[in-house]
């Protein structure tokens, strides 16, 4: 009872000390595994929980004015996990994206939904519902939830480089034209994500997993390792998550710029 009461005080504090909101933030939904263990339920109604907490995120996100939003949703180091799980994870992916086309907050709030990642990895079926979540929002452009499956940072150079080569080979561009601004070019290409500003883990874990490497490493973007699973991830975690962030600007516009990662 004493917390339901000091927490919303504690939100109003929080947001009275946030004086820059980021622009682009990059978030690792880690714990949705661990917190069912905890909870002695299945990992599917773990991922489930997960899923359900994504959309009340996006809610605060939107209020704030946050344009970019990108979600480490699957990686392809995720496909080493059991074959049922993953499954079910792709499964859960699909009902979501096909939610998409009759979703108001969707249509109301102008969102363009995108996917980062390598499609030829999905199943068919799960293409599909991707797909047609994308053509529904492809005119919208108030704000931008990128959603990144079998997705790998690494693999994400490799394909930049490819097609970077590829169009040496057709005449397009000389080798002296690559440069760092080229290759950020064929970064995501296919959405033109900007820079991410702000990176949230969340699981207690502290590392960015390969996860956007030359849009948040290479621009030098705040992150915020905090504690709780993803699934019971609150209001006020996301707050003191953006507090880093715009703590991290002052500091640039001050003296210098502070610390690059902090715990929340």
């Amino acid at each position: 009872m004493i917390r339901q009461l000091l927490e919303p005080v504690y939100e109003r504090m929080l947001e009275g000390q946030i004086r820059f909101i980021p622009s682009h933030i990059a978030i690792i939904q880690d714990g949705n595994r661990r917190y069912a263990s905890s909870q002695g339920i299945l990992r599917n109604e773990g991922h489930r929980l997960g899923a359900d907490r994504t959309e009340e995120v996006l809610e605060w996100t939107r209020a704030l004015g946050i344009s970019h939003v990108t979600l480490y949703s699957f990686s392809t180091e995720n496909f080493s996990r059991d074959s049922q799980e993953v499954r079910a994870l792709f499964d859960l992916f699909k009902d979501r994206f096909s939610r998409v086309l009759d979703d108001p907050r969707i249509h109301r709030n102008h969102v363009c939904v995108r996917m980062i990642g390598d499609r030829s990895l999905l199943p068919g079926d799960l293409r599909t519902a991707i797909e047609r979540a994308e053509e529904a929002t492809a005119d919208y452009h108030a704000y931008f939830l990128n959603i990144a499956i079998a997705y790998g940072g690494r693999n994400e150079i490799v394909r930049a480089a490819r097609s970077i080569l590829q169009k040496v080979r057709e005449g397009t561009y000389t080798v002296r034209d690559i440069n760092r601004s080229l290759v950020e070019q064929h970064i995501c290409a296919d959405h033109n994500l900007p820079p991410v500003d702000l990176v949230i883990r969340t699981g207690n874990e502290y590392r960015t997993s390969n996860f956007l490497p030359w849009l948040a490493n290479g621009h030098e973007s705040a992150v915020c390792f905090c504690a709780p699973y993803w699934p019971i991830f609150r209001r006020i975690d996301f707050l003191r998550a953006l507090r880093i962030y715009s703590q991290r600007r002052e500091a640039s516009l001050g003296s210098g710029p502070g610390p690059t990662s902090q715990t929340a």
